[in-house]
């Protein structure tokens, strides 16, 4: 038996599984897995105390049973054993916030896989089955009891495998052509200049389970270089499932390629991209629950038919193919997305289902597990602002005052308790002139504590709350959570916003803890961007070890191919900006347009300086010269316009006005001459706000240069971004401007790659002349 393939699973896992059905219906909310977990635990222990002495507590339970081809192991713990009048009985514990009242006979089928695995190892001729429903919070038990011939709970328990075991057979089948098709494989293309030190790393990094932090510049082929080598780890046993991790959804469709290509080569691999519910749902609004959804209706009774249909028809499931097979089963495409998830080789997907504890994963990394996974990281320097965001929560003083009033006509106690936060929340109000750290919220999170249990019952009575009071519970809720993680790590202010809300936050400064939590569910990390300098400011807000590694990658590129100059007769400081300095900085643009006829982009430090440019800038002489600018908040049709005319070859001579860090400075691919120069007005240092100041001050304290942390890196890495998009193959040549005189100083020399080593001054009067040398070949 032991010579067959095995296949694990735990009982709870399996039950769900197989006997999942009925609707989606997200207006029932339910507490976190943490908040469930915690109080069941305090339960399970109260309850287990009770029962006496021959009472046994959690009983681990495994056992092996042969299948057809394989062998299946089921494990798990039962709450309870304990024997009555002569016959033995599995206890499965359950806490409930409803009223004991309306518990049906629910649970049953995993105190059932308890009690069959039971009587199978002691040959067993009956076995009883006690259901022990606890209220959470009134601590009410009712038990419900049954007993069983092991004749017909072998019966039941057959038929349950009998399901399970296509799905077995098609993993360990699968599993062998995919590891026979690693082995075959080879790098699809001849390695460039770092490109094979880039892959050596990632499987050195995989094979000693550590993190790898890659500076690589674009056209090395960091993508195909990190998936390659983490799949030839996967057929080597160092690991099964890999994570390509992106922050912008236009990077996802590289690594997407990358997986085709190494597929078009003879590689056997099932890739999931995993789109965000907002995006993939087939409805105008997302509203998942029966009466809103005809695919959330029943969803659970034909979700794993969908699954099952896709995972054996098709290796790269895209957006389009889950949504055609959405469609086909008539089921929600993102939760048929999750699970198809369980059974696929690589997942393309955003930072925060693995990062966010909001949004994360629960398949794979809610509390206690832990799986052979590899996380590729792509654009890594993102993850620094975005950790903060996800590890980080705010509530509003402003909606506590209109839920309080919205409840206190039907619910007076729980109106109080919303009003009690409020008070409290005033009170930090009067105190506060801008913003103000707070030490210790204890109090005022007992009174939020004493919220969320009155919301949570109230949910359990309501058939269905108002939008805008789950909206509150949701936000009270992750508080809390966030509450729960806030440590040496972090910062909490309150702070008057500029619209005039009133607000509490808790501000995770260095996410490189939580982020390390999630991290160490998995193998390896690997992090890799072609802006990570300094290398140790990433390495530090990562969750990096001191054994873990760096490497750095130089261009691949002939520098005679692009001119770096920076214009040391303007600044775009504060104390600077008028309507000369914005004339200046027209006249720039324009004389750098004159000298060669193409595409730029021009990338400002806020929308508002664009704009006063970009007027200075219309009164210039400017002939047959296109103009393209970025408004905020451009959906995704609207991005798509502003990049085609670049793509658009009849267009010769444009230019586009963009803002740094947003979404045309980074991850957008230009190659040849769709663009050939990047102009870089300012420095791209984030503006000073209550919170910018907050972490200088926090790193300050830390002695880790407070200014350096909260400014300038995050400032130079903008630059970078914004100036890595001229040149992106061999074959490119363009010109990288740097519009302010503070790029000269000594903290920018020791950022720079160190590539920009041949970059040159100019000033307004000089750059036609520079610029005439480059494109003439004279350089």
């Amino acid at each position: 038996m032991s010579q067959e393939p095995l296949i694990r699973i735990s009982v709870r896992n399996l039950v769900e599984f197989v006997l999942q059905e009925g609707d989606i219906d997200n207006r029932k909310a339910r507490p976190s897995e943490k908040e469930a977990m915690q109080l069941g635990s305090r339960i399970h222990r109260s309850i287990q105390r009770r029962m006496g002495s021959a009472y046994h507590a959690e009983v681990s339970l495994k056992e092996q049973f042969s299948c057809d081809g394989f062998v299946l192991q089921l494990e798990g713990r039962a709450d309870g054993i304990f024997e009555k009048e002569g016959t033995i009985y599995i206890d499965e514990i359950k806490g409930i916030l409803r009223s004991l009242d309306k518990v049906e006979k629910v649970h049953l089928a995993q105190a059932k896989c308890y009690a069959y695995i039971y009587g199978h190892q002691n040959a067993c001729e009956e076995i009883g089955v006690q259901m022990t429903y606890c209220h959470m919070e009134t601590e009410e038990v009712k038990h419900f009891a049954e007993v069983y011939s092991m004749t017909e709970l072998q019966d039941w328990f057959t038929d349950l495998v009998n399901e399970y075991e296509k799905w077995a057979k098609f993993e360990i089948e699968w599993r062998k052509q995919r590891n026979a098709s690693i082995k075959k494989v080879e790098f699809p293309y001849e390695y460039r200049e770092g490109q094979k030190r880039v892959a050596t790393s990632v499987y050195t990094a995989i094979h000693r389970k550590k993190k790898l932090f890659i500076q690589a510049p674009t056209g090395v082929g960091k993508t195909i270089a990190t998936i390659f080598p983490a799949v030839k780890a996967v057929g080597e046993e160092l690991g099964e499932k890999i994570f390509y991790l992106t922050a912008k959804t236009i990077t996802r469709t590289v690594a997407e390629q990358a997986y085709r290509l190494l597929a078009e080569r003879g590689l056997q691999y099932k890739v999931l991209t995993l789109t965000a519910k907002e995006k993939i749902c087939f409805c105008e609004e997302v509203n998942c629950n029966p009466d809103a959804c005809p695919y959330a209706k029943g969803h659970y009774d034909r979700v794993n038919d969908a699954v099952y249909d896709i995972i054996t028809s098709e290796c790269h499931i895209s957006r389009e193919k889950v949504e055609e097979y959405a469609k086909k089963h008539q089921v929600c495409p993102f939760e048929m997305s999750l699970d198809v998830s369980l059974w696929i080789d690589a997942i393309i997907c955003d930072y925060n289902y693995v990062f966010d504890p909001r949004a994360q994963l629960k398949r794979f990394f809610s509390e206690g597990k832990k799986g052979e996974y590899l996380f590729l990281v792509d654009e890594a320097h993102n993850l620094v602002e975005r950790g903060r965001e996800m590890y980080s929560a705010t509530l509003y003083k402003e909606e506590f005052l209109t839920i309080s009033k919205k409840l206190k006509p039907f619910h007076t106690k729980l109106a109080k308790r919303v009003e009690a936060c409020n008070k409290a929340l005033l009170e930090m109000k009067r105190e506060c002139e801008n913003y103000q750290l707070h030490e210790s919220i204890s109090g005022f999170i007992l009174k939020l504590m004493n919220v969320q249990s009155g919301l949570e019952s109230l949910m359990e009575d309501e058939e269905k709350l108002e939008d805008d009071v789950l909206e509150f519970y949701f936000h009270v809720r992750d508080f809390l959570n966030i509450y729960d993680r806030v440590d040496d790590n972090y910062v909490i202010y309150t702070e008057f916003e500029q619209t005039g809300g009133f607000k509490m936050k808790l501000f995770c400064v260095n996410p490189a803890e939580n982020l390390k939590e999630c991290l160490e569910k998995g193998n390896s990390s690997i992090f890799f961007s072609a802006t990570f300098l300094p290398i140790q400011y990433y390495k530090k807000l990562l969750g990096a070890d001191e054994e873990d590694y760096a490497i750095y990658i130089d261009s691949p590129f002939d520098v005679r191919n692009r001119r770096i100059l920076i214009g040391t007769d303007i600044s775009s400081k504060y104390t600077m900006r008028g309507p000369n300095t914005y004339r200046r900085y027209a006249e720039y643009i324009l004389n750098i347009v004159k000298v060669k006829s193409g595409n730029y982009m021009v990338y400002f430090p806020s929308y508002q300086f664009m704009e006063d440019v970009y007027d200075s800038f219309k009164e210039q002489e400017l002939h047959m010269l296109g103009i393209v600018k970025q408004v905020a908040n451009m959906n995704e049709e609207d991005r798509e316009v502003f990049l085609q005319q670049f793509e658009d070859a009849s267009n010769k001579n444009l230019v586009g006005f963009c803002v740094m860090g947003g979404v045309f400075s980074e991850g957008i691919d230009l190659t040849d001459e769709r663009l050939i120069g990047s102009i870089i007005v300012g420095t791209g240092l984030p503006q000073v706000c209550n919170e910018r100041e907050i972490l200088k001050n926090y790193f300050d304290g830390q002695n880790m240069a407070g200014f350096d942390y909260a400014y300038l890196f995050p400032g130079v890495n903008k630059v970078l971004q914004a100036a890595g998009r001229v040149i992106r193959t061999e074959k490119d040549k363009g010109v990288i401007t740097l519009l302010d005189q503070r790029f000269m100083g000594r903290s920018y020399a020791e950022i720079f790659p160190r590539e920009w080593s041949d970059r040159e001054c100019c000033d307004v009067e000089n750059l036609t002349e520079k610029l005439n040398l480059f494109w003439k070949g004279a350089i």
